[in-house]
């Protein structure tokens, strides 16, 4: 659930517009095929740019879950003992199927969840991709046995893992959890969110074709009363790995307590941006404003809150707002689209709730504000809005709005900017912008996050990611990834 760095692309990929992409929409993956569900329960799948059903799934309930779940405690015992040789040369083989369906997966993602066709080609899709390669790379070179004193230290993997992925960044979730669980030797049952399924029924014929062996990985779509907590309290679930909100990640905490699992999760963000006084203003400003905006301010680790010397509100506010009047909103399927609408009729509710309540607190409207952007009549599109004046105990400043909307606080010294900064129940992300990289960095180790950005640095998948506080606990990506999915065991005497 990030803010995918576009520096860090891997490709640009044509959108496919000619060829029927889906057709297991309405069955599930499980033990190697796709079957019939046992519920009998649908969901339409909603474009957010026209309002209109795109397709519809398979919804499931705890049956349909406990099928899926069998099957990978079956296929775990052989699976678990796959060599660290035979799980590179099935992640290369997934790697290999993914980038012939890159295409598949951007038009998609781009129609679900409303992405911009150049956003979804040139991030979305390959964010996945990337993280499979780093999960590749990190399995080569990952120390599975190690001695401590007489004993031999083993890490082995955890067992059946239930893994529960978000809408705004769909593939790089879903890879980030099943590239670090196939490389550990781990089985795992998929609940993708039920807002945009579709891209992972395409991930899932990609295992498929890769030749993932039968109950390794299953797919079981639905909702979280349904599915989700069946899956956190099932007790042949040995952990999960949960990406989402706060509140939900409490629930899904909840359930798996009685059974003792581990439970892995990246939750929401109100990440602190803090502009010091000797930073570039005008490069930094509209830099990060834009980046508020893009995936139309759908990220958890969007830097929302921007901190700046109280003395320069005015001129911050003026480069902020001239920014966001430029950020072209429309169509996603339009090439010099920037941002598209948000997810859902729920989502443009809970954002334009939030506009209006920080009007009603006081900020200042430097643009945007409540409705639609003009000519828009429907689809779930939001005007980029900027607030500045914002003081730190408003609404706008402390609940996650998850929409293009930037609030600039203002402080006194660089010890205001940090208490202001670490004042928040999150600590997913924080950004620091200077002249001086020391001056940056000396301000970024005293924000309590997981991420901190120093000037403009976007999200690195070879680093690990995850959040303090209530952002969750745990960490994803590269080598910190795989020990998510991983046990220790001592065997003691072994060097005797």
């Amino acid at each position: 659930m990030y803010l995918f760095n576009l520096s860090l692309t891997i490709c640009v990929i044509p959108i496919n517009t000619e060829r029927e992409i889906m057709s297991n929409n309405q069955k599930f993956y499980i033990n190697g095929e796709w079957v019939d569900p046992i519920s009998q329960q649908t969901m339409e799948v909603i474009n957010p740019a026209t309002e209109e059903a795109i397709a519809t799934i398979a919804m499931g309930n705890a049956e349909d879950l406990d099928r899926a779940v069998q099957a990978a405690k079956v296929a775990f015992e052989s699976f678990s003992r796959s060599s660290k040789e035979e799980r590179i040369a099935l992640l290369e083989k997934v790697i290999e199927v993914y980038k012939g369906r890159l295409g598949d997966i951007a038009t998609i993602v781009s129609q679900e969840m409303g992405a911009p066709v150049g956003l979804a080609s040139a991030a979305q899709a390959p964010a996945g991709l990337g993280h499979l390669m780093y999960a590749l790379e990190a399995l080569k070179n990952f120390p599975f046995e190690e001695d401590a004193g007489k004993a031999r230290i083993v890490r082995e993997p955890i067992g059946v893992c239930g893994l529960i992925t978000p809408w705004n960044w769909p593939l790089n979730q879903i890879a980030a959890k099943v590239g670090p669980a196939l490389a550990t030797g781990c089985t795992m049952v998929l609940k993708p969110s039920e807002i945009a399924p579709l891209n992972a029924i395409i991930f899932a014929e990609v295992l498929h074709e890769a030749g993932v062996p039968a109950g390794v990985f299953n797919l079981v779509n639905g909702d979280g009363m349904n599915v989700g907590v069946a899956m956190s309290s099932h007790p042949d679930i040995d952990m999960m790995s949960f990406t989402g909100s706060t509140r939900a990640g409490i629930s899904v905490m909840q359930e798996a307590a009685p059974t003792v699992k581990r439970v892995s999760q990246e939750l929401g963000g109100k990440s602190p941006n803090v502009i010091l006084d000797d930073a570039d203003f005008a490069k930094s400003i509209a830099r990060d404003t834009f980046g508020v905006c893009m995936n139309t301010g759908q990220s958890c680790n969007a830097p929302t809150r921007m901190l700046v010397p109280q003395s320069r509100m005015e001129e911050a506010a003026a480069i902020a707002s001239a920014t966001a009047d430029n950020i072209k909103v429309g169509d996603p399927g339009s090439t010099d689209t920037q941002i598209g609408p948000l997810v859902s009729q729920l989502q443009f509710d809970k954002v334009q709730a939030l506009i209006q309540k920080g009007i009603d607190e006081g900020a200042k409207l430097e643009t945007g504000g409540v409705g639609r952007p003009d000519g828009m009549n429907r689809g779930y599109f939001v005007k980029p809005t900027i607030f500045s004046n914002v003081n730190n105990d408003m609404s706008i400043a402390q609940e996650e709005i998850f929409g293009p909307v930037l609030s600039l606080i203002g402080y006194q010294d660089e010890d205001d900017a940090v208490e202001i900064a670490n004042d928040t129940v999150y600590g997913l992300a924080a950004y620091v912008s200077s002249g001086d990289l020391d001056h940056a960095i000396s301000v970024g180790r005293r924000i309590r996050a997981g991420n901190v950005h120093l000037n403009g640095a976007g999200v690195d998948p070879g680093a690990p990611f995850g959040g303090y506080k209530q952002s969750g606990n745990g960490r994803e990506f590269s080598k910190w990834g795989l020990e998510e999915f991983l046990e220790t065991k001592a065997l003691l005497g072994h060097n005797a």
